[in-house]
């Protein structure tokens, strides 16, 4: 019936979309949902290609950056991912996954994403640790990323002016930049403050 899966997932995807109503949330993940899954890059993909031309307008595309689990995130590349889906992509961060190796437990703090992202973005999914309890850290410094990101969106004069910058890393919150290891620091103070609060309880 169809040309294409491309043409084959889209034309499903509409056709379930405009069942539901239309909903304000309606999220696709499509076959090549990272840079390394493409042939021979996304903006020379047919595959997106034909997911950006035949997907309606309202539809979310999920992308999870250069590799399934990226390091990095830069506005280049989601320039390029949104040129080709003719949308911002909605990236579901895979940094704290560990499904895929459960002997492994990611307490780091949230980073190697560039300054201003944001902007770039439809929106951000963070698929964390198995490990209900091991997420403190994760969320509480995607936590305070998000609001420097909310500060630089108040603040565009001051918008870009790290991206040659590290991606990240040493900036420091007297400038109003997101700062890894202060976000890190942070984060461990509240979670030993929150252990604590839980040892205290009743019955623990």
């Amino acid at each position: 019936v169809f040309p294409s899966l491309a043409q084959a997932q889209a034309s499903v995807a509409n056709e379930a979309y405009q069942e539901l109503g239309q909903p304000s949330i309606f999220l696709f993940c499509p076959t090549e949902y990272c840079s390394s899954l493409c042939s021979p890059s996304p903006s020379q993909s047919c595959y997106l290609q034909t997911i950006g031309q035949e997907l309606l307008p309202g539809i979310g595309v999920i992308w999870t950056g250069p590799k399934v689990v990226s390091q990095e995130l830069s506005a280049v590349l989601l320039e390029e991912v949104e040129a080709v889906l003719r949308r911002r992509p909605v990236i579901w961060d895979n940094l704290y996954a560990n499904d895929y190796d459960c002997r492994r437990v990611f307490l780091g703090p949230y980073m190697g994403r560039a300054p201003g992202l944001m902007s770039r973005l439809y929106g951000l999914l963070l698929n964390p640790n198995c490990e209900l309890q091991a997420n403190f850290i994760p969320i509480h410094t995607l936590g305070t990323w998000f609001r420097s990101e909310l500060g630089r969106c108040a603040h565009p004069d001051h918008a870009g002016v790290e991206a040659v910058a590290a991606l990240g890393d040493s900036q420091g919150a007297q400038d109003g930049s997101y700062s890894p290891q202060e976000a890190l620091e942070l984060a461990l103070r509240d979670w030993v403050a929150e252990i604590n609060q839980q040892a205290l309880e009743p019955g623990r």
